[in-house]
């Protein structure tokens, strides 16, 4: 639904909870924010699997002096990554030729192929850099998914309290309008019977005095209902991103009494003990703690890496190229790098300050899901509280109109007076009043109850 579809013809239309979520939902720009973060995360993952990425490199030097080439020196390597065991693919071309070039680099006139591997032995063999950034950055996913929806939760449950407030205000309005009516038609009556003499003249100024005071009470509930009008406007926003406002006919729905039974309520205490986003997010965040200890753990093997490669003659592809110039057991370049820190204070103060993040996770995991499901219970009894209250409040309204109507009958019987009515009519506006305050502190508290539930009453 589009605010562009209540027109001033449709006089009252109701703008309904479900027409808000839809404006929320497709429009509000936090939503859209919220909206970014996988999209943010994904990003993530791709920059990570760039560590994988074959790379391409290629070098030139050459020097000429004096009619004499000291060196002509052009090197080529394609790297390319292997997930298993942080192995290394290497494909070589060098071609170093010329007077003064070093006797361990030179190459024939054609140059050097080569293919070959280097292998991690020691630390980098299980995890490396580049697979624990990749895994951590998956794993943000996750993290950024529970973020998005605590984002929109919290929208919504703004934008239903802010709602229900609305309605509040509006009922009020109304019962006030309602109120001033009857004041009204019950002090032309008595000013009518003042004038012919079958009523005291000061009957009348009581009536009159009870509409004064009803209008002040409107013109002060009027200003309330645009505030309140104007606070739930600031969730309204069209298709192309404009703020727009609630029109000054729009009227709030009617709260159905859907109350939430005791089987509801246990799904939603599970889904807060499991489910909750804040609690997603902490699982999310204390898996990456555990990729970066086992990371860590792999920090503290010694460094240990055997390369290797089988070389032929740059031109090997030609046929008149000799077999032992070829690729082949004879034709081959290894090395091997060592190295070990050997104290391992660096290693091990971050492998330490590691675990101490886990455990941290872990302690702020418990109290955050105690926290949760406390707060779902402590909701959940405060509705069950509302609905006792608005059952009491029903019966008193009801007991409340028979004293009214007893009292307007007494009235025409000549045994009552216009005060005793006021002050009847008067105390039923207010009764009316708590019952409609009543029921929007139920929705509000319901949708509370939802939102710590970690999900919403109204889905998109």
């Amino acid at each position: 639904m589009q605010l562009e579809e209540i027109r001033p013809a449709d006089t009252a239309k109701v703008f309904s909870l479900q027409d808000l979520a839809e404006l929320v939902f497709a429009n509000h720009p936090i939503v859209k924010q919220a909206a970014l973060l996988g999209a943010e995360a994904q990003s993530q993952v791709l920059q990570a699997r760039g560590g994988f990425d074959p790379k391409l490199g290629s070098d030139f030097h050459r020097k000429l002096f004096g009619g004499t080439e000291y060196y002509n020196n052009w090197g080529n390597e394609l790297k390319v990554p292997l997930w298993p065991g942080g192995i290394d693919l290497k494909a070589s071309y060098d071609r170093y030729v010329g007077v003064y070039t070093n006797p361990e680099t030179r190459t024939p006139v054609n140059g050097l192929a080569g293919l070959g591997l280097s292998i991690p032995i020691g630390q980098g063999l299980l995890i490396d850099a580049r697979r624990n950034t990749l895994r951590q950055a998956k794993i943000l996913v996750t993290a950024a998914e529970a973020d998005r929806v605590k984002q929109i939760n919290e929208v919504w449950l703004q934008a239903v309290k802010d709602y229900w407030n609305w309605y509040y205000q509006y009922q009020q309005q109304q019962l006030i309008r309602e109120g001033i009516a009857l004041a009204n038609r019950r002090f032309q009556a008595t000013a009518r019977r003042a004038q012919i003499g079958d009523q005291a003249p000061v009957d009348s100024v009581e009536a009159q005095i009870t509409v004064q005071d009803r209008l002040v009470q409107a013109a002060q509930l009027q200003v309330e209902l645009l505030n309140a009008r104007l606070v739930l406007s600031n969730h309204l926003w069209n298709k192309d991103g404009q703020p727009v406002e609630l029109p000054t006919y729009a009227a709030p729905e009617t709260p159905v009494r859907d109350t939430v039974t005791r089987a509801e309520y246990q799904r939603l205490r599970e889904l807060a003990s499991s489910q909750h986003p804040t609690l997603i997010k902490l699982d999310a965040k204390r898996l990456q703690y555990s990729i970066e200890e086992r990371y860590r753990r792999e920090m503290l093997k010694p460094k240990l890496n055997l390369s290797g490669s089988f070389i032929s003659q740059g031109n090997f592809y030609q046929p008149e190229v000799p077999s032992y110039y070829n690729f082949g057991w004879d034709n081959y370049k290894v090395g091997v790098d060592f190295s070990f820190p050997l104290f391992l204070r660096a290693e091990r103060g971050k492998l330490q300050y590691t675990r101490i993040q886990i455990q941290e996770n872990q302690l702020e995991r418990q109290q955050s899901q105690r926290t949760i499901v406390t707060q779902v219970n402590s909701l959940y009894n405060t509705l069950k509280a509302y609905e006792q209250q608005l059952q009491l409040q029903a019966q008193t309204i009801t007991n409340q109109r028979i004293l009214l109507r007893a009292e307007l009958q007494k009235f025409e019987l000549g045994e009552s007076t216009i005060f005793l009515i006021n002050t009847r009519e008067t105390k039923l506006i207010e009764l009316r009043i708590k019952q409609e305050s009543l029921r929007s502190s139920y929705e509000k508290s319901r949708a509370e109850l939802y939102y710590y539930a970690g999900t919403r009453s109204i889905t998109n």
